[in-house]
């Protein structure tokens, strides 16, 4: 048989691809309490602590309205902390607590071996390719585009 359409059009392969890994670390994520977006913004707050809700919300692709519901629960778990910015009252800083940290440390190990075992499949060199492939469309995302 000959290729499917949605097998040509890549945004919906990745976009599969995206679903599935999510379902698989979702679950590895399950014992720690934690979603996908959860986890995500663990990652982000610890990589850059002080960060805006703002900041957050595109970091990890989301409205500042899911941003700011999201923190809730992290904030409510004591996972997170929000306190103002020392110069722009309208915002409020992110911080991880001890325990957010912890939870975060605990989770990623059983993140990266699901991963690990997702790629196991692929050599070195094609996970290196489609890290660099990835890379290059998320920037070109960013800029404008000629019509």
């Amino acid at each position: 048989m000959g290729e499917k359409s949605h097998d040509r059009v890549l945004s919906f392969l990745v976009r599969h691809t995206w679903l599935g890994m999510r379902a698989a670390i979702g679950a590895e994520l399950e014992e720690f309490g934690l979603t996908v977006p959860q986890f995500a913004t663990l990652m982000m707050v610890k990589e850059s602590p002080g960060m805006s809700v703002a900041q957050l919300a595109r970091s990890v692709g989301s409205t500042r309205q899911a941003a700011n519901e999201m923190l809730a629960a992290l904030e409510r778990d004591g996972l997170i902390t929000r306190s103002p910015h020392p110069t722009d009252r309208r915002t409020h800083q992110l911080h991880l607590t001890d325990l957010g940290e912890t939870r975060y440390e605990a989770a990623l190990p059983a993140v990266q071996r699901r991963e690990a075992a997702l790629e196991a499949g692929l050599t070195p060199q094609q996970r290196e390719a489609a890290v660099a492939w990835m890379s290059a469309i998320a920037v070109a995302c960013h800029e404008p585009w000629a019509k």
